[in-house]
């Protein structure tokens, strides 16, 4: 059985289960045409939205999380568990992919790079993996300058690799961390 790594600090940040009281406010959040721009799916339907929440903290891949500032709350993180490529005898469950959403009204403040720090933590920390990835959209500068600045290797530019229901072919970087490269350079961190 893995480990729940919430609650956890990163940061200025409290990284936590969203309670069922705080859902409607996030799906508004994750609906936000501002907020969810360079998402390709630029919004999600309400009582999936909740369900999905709701199973969170009985999953054993899910470790999705909600960021909270001086008791707000200002973002939200995801991060899977995964299989790997599947080759045999690979071990199962040993890679993760991050993503998160920051509210527009806390932009420019370091939210996602603490946010983003704090699920690598967690990856890393309490869940035992070996390597975590995450994707964005190469029009998308703030998610490139957090995901660069956490150290995270750029390892695909895929062109029109992704269809966005509002832009259209779009391309993506994907990036990738091995925990063996996390523990080193960023141990002077915590």
């Amino acid at each position: 059985m893995i480990t729940d790594p919430w609650p956890a600090r990163s940061g200025p940040l409290l990284l936590r289960h969203p309670g069922p009281g705080e859902l409607d406010d996030l799906h508004a959040l994750r609906n936000d045409p501002a907020a969810n721009r360079f998402m390709l799916r630029t919004s999600v339907d309400a009582p999936e939205f909740r369900r999905e929440w709701l199973e969170v903290p009985g999953s054993d891949t899910d470790f999705s999380c909600v960021a909270e500032l001086d008791g707000a709350l200002v973002a939200m993180g995801f991060l899977d568990v995964v299989d790997g490529m599947g080759q045999p005898g690979m071990p199962p469950r040993t890679e993760g992919v991050l993503g998160y959403i920051v509210d527009p009204k806390h932009w420019g403040r370091g939210i996602g790079s603490a946010l983003a720090r704090g699920l690598l933590d967690a990856a890393f920390g309490p869940l035992g993996l070996r390597r975590v990835t995450a994707s964005c959209n190469a029009d998308n500068p703030a998610s490139v300058r957090i995901l660069e600045g956490l150290g995270m290797r750029r390892e695909q530019h895929g062109v029109q690799d992704s269809w966005h229901a509002d832009l259209g072919w779009i391309d993506g970087y994907q990036y990738a961390v091995l925990r063996s490269e996390w523990d080193r350079p960023h141990a002077a961190d915590h």
